[in-house]
């Protein structure tokens, strides 16, 4: 028994030195994107009631959620994304709020996935929603919102992922499939199980000029945006809401291209995805030569109104933060954080403490990152862990120098060092 206490639990992760670094490094990223385009951030609870986060969730991730009982006798579960818990605040506390209302979230969700690659049972993610548009624009800001924050954090070698789930409801609506039928052929597409989806279609009633139809959509695909959604048009031509959703994710690309957003798109017909909310625009981000999504989002018109909150059309985006920091190791990006200079100052005797506090306080309100020598190692000993540790600079305060306001500045890369006034260390440091 003892020893499983060792452990983490199975799926969980300690986030250590240069992990824990690469998620704050993307978390500020996130941040910055979310002011710069407007988003307010709101903090949500982390245990929710299990019937607000499992509507809408889809079967198969409602599987695999954290789901519990608490002390009162309540059904609740671990929140397995944010949109649910986002939808609740917005259709109560923040019903009567100015729209557009744009919100931002970040922070840790629970999924009872098989822990793999890029996988975990405690994951981060970064989520951006708007609320109270129902029209392109809203769908095009979310779209160049994801591409920002890409950019931000370094990320190279990806492309979007885009497509409409209206034009695939539309075709199964057409024949009178529930939607309750609907959503279980969208899981089977995201999953890939494209014969079984379309089995099912069938076993639901969908005559066979619609699954010919739908069999056509899943074969259009490509980055020349124009030719598909002209094949789009082509092969929906006799159903009026299929046509009108295409249409819709026509004028977003349009829309995204006339706006001068540098993304590479890959238009996918018969693109769905697993959660049961979604009504329009859907997309997920790739990164070339790795077989996992970092992000992805899409429109959800009608989930608001399924919490009591009326009519409020949304569309929002999310992105692992997880992934992404994998994303960035494997593209060896390195970030600014590698040009930080690091400064270790050490004391060569105990009695000049004072002296080398003051100086990393005054080192510290220049911006640097400071550390002090506090367990009255030998300068040697202290330089070693420094250089192991990565630090950049080393600042020894020794009684001759310090009698003549002077200190030995050592740069740990070039293992150089010369004698620096206390008052133009700064300067030396930065060049």
């Amino acid at each position: 028994m003892a020893s499983e206490f060792r452990r983490t639990v199975r799926g969980m992760r300690d986030l250590i030195n240069e992990e824990a670094e690469n998620l704050r490094f993307i978390e500020q990223k996130a941040r910055k994107v979310s002011r710069l385009y407007g988003y307010k951030e709101v903090v949500t609870p982390l245990v929710e009631h299990y019937e607000l986060l499992a509507a809408k969730l889809g079967e198969e991730n409602r599987r695999r959620m954290f789901v519990f009982e608490d002390l009162g006798g309540r059904k609740v579960a671990l929140r397995p994304e944010f949109t649910a818990s986002v939808a609740r605040l917005v259709a109560t506390k923040m019903q009567s709020a100015p729209r557009p209302l744009r919100l931002f979230s970040i922070g840790s969700l629970y999924r009872y996935d098989e822990p793999q690659f890029g996988r975990y049972r405690e994951f981060w993610q970064a989520n951006y929603e708007l609320f109270g548009s129902n029209k392109s624009e809203a769908d095009v800001e979310i779209l160049a919102l994801t591409n920002s924050l890409l950019k931000e954090i370094g990320l190279k070698s990806y492309f979007f992922k885009v497509g409409h789930v209206g034009i695939l409801r539309s075709i199964l609506s057409h024949d009178g499939i529930a939607e309750e039928q609907q959503n279980s052929i969208m899981q089977l597409l995201d999953k890939k199980q494209v014969d079984i989806a379309l089995e099912t279609a069938k076993n639901a009633g969908s005559s066979k000029s619609s699954l010919d139809t739908l069999e056509t959509l899943l074969n259009i695909k490509g980055r020349q945006s124009d030719v598909v959604i002209s094949e789009i048009y082509e092969a929906v031509k006799s159903y009026s809401e299929a046509l009108e959703a295409a249409g819709n994710l026509s004028e977003i690309i349009t829309m995204l291209k006339a706006g001068c957003v540098d993304a590479d798109l890959l238009v996918e017909a018969g693109f769905a995805r697993g959660l049961e909310y979604y009504t329009g625009l859907v997309f997920e981000v790739f990164v070339v030569d790795m077989d996992i999504a970092v992000g992805g989002g899409g429109r959800y018109d009608r989930l608001i109104e399924l919490f009591g909150g009326g009519q409020v059309p949304a569309v929002g985006a999310a992105l692992g933060v997880d992934r992404l920091s994998l994303a960035l190791q494997k593209q060896r990006q390195i970030s600014q954080r590698s040009e930080e200079r690091r400064i270790l100052v050490v004391a060569v005797e105990s009695s000049l403490f004072g002296q080398a506090f003051k100086i990393s306080n005054m080192l510290r309100e220049k911006g640097f990152i400071v550390e002090l020598e506090v367990m009255r190692r030998s300068v040697s000993k202290a330089l070693s862990d420094a250089d192991r540790r990565g630090i950049t600079h080393a600042v020894i305060v020794g009684s001759k120098e310090i009698k003549q306001n002077m200190v030995v500045l050592r740069s740990m890369r070039e293992r150089t060092q010369e004698i620096v006034p206390i008052e133009h260390l700064f300067e030396r440091i930065m060049q």
